[in-house]
């Protein structure tokens, strides 16, 4: 898939200001960024939910606006929200979708079958989703996503809300996907998600991809070696090539500091250029808000290292 100057604008709010991003096949593509910064209007757009004011969105060589259903027929979406039918059964949920996309009756049961055995939930086939709990809500819903087959899957903050447990039984779910050949693109708030799972990161920040590596490649060029200085209002690591180094820093610390092992958390922090007081204020006025955005973007500049 493949973003060019990608733009939406909420009047005078610029959700994804000149977005261009590209995920190759068969990656699975962890996309990051603060409440608000653009994530879930750029997933929006990749899957045709919502139009943008310029540039271009393609998924599987379709224009998702010139398009759109040649494009949704090779994607898969598990949408941030829970959008099952309540009042049918699993099974119903499934095969009501799969006759919306014209499964021929025999392939549709066959598929049915085995996406609920994949997500161990043939056995309850005949519950209604509405009794079903949230991490088997999400099961589900992974499980609609992929019975029509599709190359790509779109995960819009999948775990959001499922405990520990859940949520890594999720994530095996998500990389058995991927070795079936599936192509993900995963936005999520949760940076160990990203870590475990991901080939690939990209951060946005108010609108605009601001860096892009591997899990591996943003902790290389950042530092090994992290310094934890806590104050009262905020908290930004700063990152060192070795612990003697850390260590001749924080001894002129006058705060509580911790030296430890960086993170993808860390670099996330500092790229950026938000404290934890501030991520959380932002999280508050983000969903009272509703589409999240920001203004025009900036470009993060260095991430702190230490000398």
């Amino acid at each position: 898939m493949e973003t060019r100057g990608l733009l939406k604008n909420y009047g005078s709010t610029k959700a994804v200001a000149g977005l261009d991003l590209k995920v190759e096949t068969g990656q699975i593509y962890g996309f990051l960024g603060p409440n608000g910064a653009g994530k879930t209007t750029t997933c929006r757009i990749l899957t045709t939910l919502t139009k943008p004011t310029g540039g271009q969105a393609l998924v599987s060589g379709f224009d998702v606006v010139k398009e759109p259903s040649l494009a949704k027929k090779g994607m898969g979406l598990v949408p941030q929200h829970l959008n099952l039918d309540p009042d049918l059964t699993i099974y119903e949920n499934l095969k009501l979708h799969g006759m919306l996309h014209g499964m021929a009756g025999d392939k549709r049961e066959s598929r049915i079958r085995e996406m609920l055995e994949f997500t161990d939930l043939w056995d309850r086939k005949k519950e209604l989703a509405k009794s079903l709990s949230g991490g088997l809500k999400r099961r589900l819903m992974i499980a609609r996503a992929l019975l029509h087959e599709p190359r790509v899957l779109f995960l819009d903050e999948p775990t959001v809300g499922l405990d520990a447990h859940t949520r890594r039984r999720m994530w095996e779910l998500i990389s058995q996907s991927h070795r079936r050949g599936v192509t993900i693109f995963l936005t999520t708030h949760y940076i160990e998600e990203a870590e475990s799972l991901c080939h690939r990161v990209g951060i946005i920040n108010q609108g605009s991809l601001i860096a892009e590596d591997t899990p591996q490649g943003f902790l290389s060029t950042t530092g090994k070696v992290v310094v934890e200085s806590y104050s009262d209002t905020s908290f930004l690591p700063r990152f060192f090539d070795d612990r003697k180094q850390a260590a001749e820093y924080a001894a002129t610390r006058q705060e509580d500091t911790v030296i430890r092992a960086s993170n993808l958390e860390d670099v996330f922090i500092s790229l950026t250029g938000r404290g934890v007081m501030e991520e959380k204020a932002q999280a508050k006025e983000a969903s009272s808000f509703g589409h999240g955005g920001g203004h025009s973007a900036k470009t993060a500049h260095g991430h702190g290292g230490g000398k």
